[in-house]
């Protein structure tokens, strides 16, 4: 069932589980009766800051209404019917399937994140046993010890006619190699085995990534505080790394433009990022990372977050409901991020239509900025910032995306790289 038609119901379910009337409900969040009894019957969609509402007054958290979870693992299996396809997946049937077998749906996607990571250490380590000096530096110690050692044992093997003196400078000798080899070997064996073997099999981004995704974004305490202790869920030092460097971006955008006084006026200015830049006199992409930061549950709409370079390479990402980009893949060239790039310092604000039944639509506003120092005769590095708010408004078909070529049915864009599984 496609997820528009389940939101309502299970804003229904839930209300109901509360012994709540339909029309206290939506007086406590500011629409008719009748509109609702739409919406929980499925022949209204609803997203944005509404839903938000609906939420807090249920007092539950917006993904159970929206199946945030479900949604992430059919992009996956998606993904990964695209990956091989010569197992000829029923990609049709897929919504039907996690539905069904919502247990087994992530079981897959679980089993291939270890594939692709173990994929990942094996092509790591190949090129670490081709090029890394520190490699090859202990492998010639092992190798010129065990010569060592050869060619003093043999001398003592084949020449019996040595005297005291002579014995104990060779035996002295073999017995400083054989230390000189150990400590080579365990050298040796602690680069080459694997770190930490009972931490899940994830890579340093997909720690902080979902992290940071069960935490919504939303961090209070870097809003007045410098840093951020690494939580469970964060334990090689290249996640903890990554995390520092997420950190410090945050707390500067904090000390530049506290929530406290940006929320409320976000409020005011009916969330529209240049109507706020012009207010506070800041940055458009500053803005833009704030609206992302939005704390949930105070009545503000979810925005989702992209930020990229000029290569299109995924530098932060925040997923919501119908937009999550898969950082393995090529996102679709239309999304207005890119745009954006051959465009710096132009805001952007179209609205976008996903493919498909649900035909799911965003606000979007992006803008690409330079970063870095200015060098003479060096082309200047720009950042491309997107937030996306889902809208129910009408106005026109919006600008047709998709997620990625492999996944999209769009069979008439001129901007596909690639044929689509789906047919």
């Amino acid at each position: 069932m496609p997820q528009r038609q389940l939101v309502g119901t299970k804003i229904r379910e839930q209300r109901m589980e509360r012994r709540m009337k339909q029309a206290d409900l939506a007086d406590r969040v500011g629409i008719s009766a009748s509109y609702l009894n739409l919406i929980e019957h499925n022949r209204r969609r609803i997203a944005g800051k509404l839903l938000s509402d609906i939420a807090q007054a249920l007092d539950v958290d917006p993904a159970l209404l929206t199946e945030r979870t479900k949604n992430a693992i059919i992009d996956q299996l998606h993904a990964l019917a695209a990956a091989v396809p010569e197992a000829k997946a029923e990609v049709a049937r897929v919504d039907d399937f996690a539905s069904r077998f919502p247990g087994w749906s992530a079981l897959i996607v679980a089993l291939q994140r270890q594939v692709d990571h173990a994929e990942g250490r094996v092509e790591t380590l190949l090129d670490r046993l081709a090029h890394d000096p520190q490699l090859a530096t202990s492998l010639h110690e092992v190798i010129s010890v065990a010569t060592s050692i050869r060619s003093t044992a043999s001398i003592l093997v084949n020449d019996d006619q040595l005297d005291g003196e002579w014995l104990r400078r060779f035996h002295s000798n073999i017995h400083k190699d054989s230390l000189r080899m150990a400590e080579a070997s365990r050298t040796l064996v602690t680069f080459l085995e694997t770190p930490d073997a009972d931490v899940s099999v994830l890579s340093p981004q997909e720690e902080v990534d979902n992290w940071l995704e069960q935490v919504r974004f939303v961090l209070p305490e870097l809003e007045h505080a410098d840093t951020i202790e690494p939580p469970a869920g964060i334990r090689t030092p290249a996640a903890k790394a990554l995390l520092a460097e997420f950190s410090d971006a945050y707390r500067q955008d904090a000390v530049a433009l506290p929530m406290d006084t940006f929320a409320s006026a976000a409020v005011e200015a009916d969330y529209d990022p240049v109507t706020l830049a012009n207010r506070f006199s800041k940055p458009l992409d500053l803005i833009l990372r704030r609206l992302a930061g939005l704390p949930l549950g105070q009545g503000h709409p979810e925005f989702g977050l992209l930020i990229c370079d000029a290569a299109g390479a995924i530098l932060r990402l925040k997923p919501i409901d119908g937009f999550a980009p898969n950082r393995a893949s090529a996102l679709c060239p239309l999304w207005p991020v890119f745009a954006a790039l051959s465009q710096p310092n132009v805001p952007l604000r179209p609205i976008v239509s996903m493919p498909g039944d649900q035909a799911l639509r965003f606000q979007c506003y992006a803008v690409a900025v330079p970063v870095g120092d200015v060098t003479y005769g060096q082309p200047a590095r720009h950042h491309a910032t997107m937030v996306v708010r889902a809208t129910s408004e009408a106005e026109g078909d919006g600008l047709p995306v998709g997620p990625t070529c492999r996944i999209c049915p769009r069979a008439d864009c001129t901007a596909r790289r690639e044929p689509s599984i789906l047919g």
